[in-house]
């Protein structure tokens, strides 16, 4: 059998509202491309019909991906990627938010020499709390790690398949896919994408996520720059550490042996043998980083291969 062209990914948590009107949107966008498709939906432990509307809809292209509980928009849109087999895979969310019609300028785009082309909500329409924390967000992206996409958090993006061989997502680093498959050398775009208001259900965005967010970009910075050499990280905060514990220790030794004056009462000394300690520390966690960073490129690869001529 014919493998599709177009794969399409949605993660959906207690979406039983809008999973119906998206599929029959969907369909009939891809139908027009007048290319093999197959649309996968990923019920990420829903606890309302979600997965009762998906199983009434009879289409071959249909796959569903079913979780035992819920994992979280991360761990659904990995499974999503690893099961599809399309050439160019589609992800968007399944709240009806995204517009199906933006596919055909997505998938236009990509093939202008794109691995991976981002929507942009550019007229995004959400609460000013969610637009508030998501230009926080953009700030902090940007500071960290140069991340120039406008819009990182919209899940409306075109991915050539390549894009996910030796890739694997955890925690909410969804919204990092761009900047990591930009560390990794691929050609990274963005297009300017419908935004809807959500009708039915309720929206799964917190506060905490930002939070969660910062920290698996945290993450990302440390893989995009030491991901090779941690003893660089840790090995320098360790000397800085040390060097400053000396430096302190010495002018207590001057305080004690020239201007003979006591020091064992003086939170210096605290100090000091503290940031000797540190310091001896930071380096040892650097050897057994670097260890560890050796045993996984034992079994993969920190480079990637555009082709071979």
């Amino acid at each position: 059998m014919d493998e599709p062209e177009i794969s399409v990914v949605i993660p959906a948590y207690n979406e039983e509202g809008n999973i119906f009107f998206l599929y029959k949107k969907l369909s009939n966008v891809l139908k027009s491309l007048n290319k093999k498709y197959e649309i996968i939906f990923v019920d990420d432990g829903s606890k309302d019909r979600s997965l009762e509307v998906l199983k009434k809809i009879k289409d071959k292209a249909l796959k569903i991906i079913v979780f035992r509980r819920n994992f979280g928009q991360t761990a659904a849109l990995d499974a999503g990627f690893k099961h599809s087999k399309g050439k160019i895979i589609i992800a968007m969310d399944a709240d009806l938010q995204n517009d199906p019609e933006d596919i055909p300028r997505l998938i236009s785009k990509l093939k202008k020499g794109y691995d991976c082309v981002s929507g942009w909500r550019y007229k995004r329409k959400d609460s000013l709390i969610k637009k508030f924390f998501s230009f926080k967000a953009k700030i902090i992206r940007k500071l960290i790690a140069k991340d120039n996409v406008h819009d990182s958090g919209c899940t409306l993006k075109a991915y050539r398949k390549k894009c996910f061989e030796n890739l694997t997502l955890y925690g909410e680093m969804h919204r990092f896919i761009p900047l990591i498959l930009s560390i990794k050398g691929f050609k990274v775009g963005e297009l300017k994408v419908r935004h809807h208001y959500r009708r039915l259900g309720k929206t799964k965005y917190g506060p905490l996520r930002v939070f969660r967010g910062f920290l698996d970009l945290l993450v990302v910075k440390f893989w995009m720059q030491y991901s090779t050499r941690p003893i660089h990280l840790f090995g320098g905060l360790g000397i800085m550490s040390g060097l400053s514990g000396l430096i302190i220790g010495l002018y207590l030794l001057y305080i004690k042996f020239i201007l003979q004056q006591g020091i064992a009462n003086r939170p210096l000394l605290m100090l000091s043998v503290l940031l000797v300690i540190l310091g001896v520390q930071f380096i040892m966690f650097g050897f057994l980083a670097d260890i560890m960073i050796k045993l996984y490129y034992e079994k993969t690869t920190n480079y990637s291969i555009k082709e071979i001529l």
